[in-house]
């Protein structure tokens, strides 16, 4: 009995830890793309970098779209090439 017991509880706090894993939300911040910006700006491939940061960002991209300091770089015909290269499609906002 004691021992279900125990392993009841360990199977909870392992189901836990997994749940808190898996529901990590992103942080936006711009600069997370910093490693785009030489293919953005000089039409050359993206590195694999850039695809990671560039899809853990892609919620994030409709918010950069709105801010003016932004705007020249995301609405670029180059972004979203990047975009598409990496398989992860812009967002309609």
């Amino acid at each position: 009995m004691k021992m279900s017991y125990i392993a009841a509880v360990w199977l909870g706090l392992l189901l836990l830890i997994g749940e808190g894993q898996v529901s990590t939300a992103v942080t936006c911040s711009p600069m997370e793309l910093s490693t785009c910006a030489s293919a953005i700006i000089s039409s050359s491939p993206p590195t694999p970098t850039c695809c990671g940061k560039l899809k853990e960002q892609r919620s994030c991209l409709c918010q950069y779209v709105k801010n003016p300091n932004l705007q020249k770089f995301i609405n670029s015909p180059n972004a979203r090439k990047v975009a598409s290269t990496c398989g992860s499609p812009f967002p309609n906002c």
